[in-house]
């Protein structure tokens, strides 16, 4: 079996899903730890790959998780934010002020 079965299956997938299959590009690396690939595609392609609620790109991830069981390895998928997606920022939750009035006093 090919050492980098793993990657081809990601790229062919990917391509599969996006709309500019050209800017597909997959790293792979292996450390102590496994197989890390490295997914880098467009930024109007984000959505595809990570879909609704993230189930797209949860698929995915359990696919090369099988791929790489019958390879004997573990297989990990981080996905590169290009410049430019269209995701929204999510902004930190305001710190807010609670309220602990009630049990200031309470004796246990």
């Amino acid at each position: 079996m090919a050492a980098d079965q793993d990657k081809q299956f990601l790229e062919f997938v990917a391509k599969a899903i996006v709309a500019h299959p050209d800017d597909v590009k997959v790293d792979r690396t292996v450390d102590e730890r496994g197989v890390l690939l490295t997914l880098d595609i467009n930024a109007e392609d984000m959505g595809y790959i990570i879909g609704r609620r993230g189930q797209t790109a949860q698929a995915i991830r359990t696919l090369l998780k099988i791929v790489g069981a019958k390879n004997n390895a573990r297989v990990n998928l981080k996905i590169n934010e290009p410049e430019g997606s269209q995701r929204p920022v999510k902004s930190a939750p305001a710190e807010t002020e609670i309220d602990t009035s009630s049990v200031d006093d309470l004796k246990i």
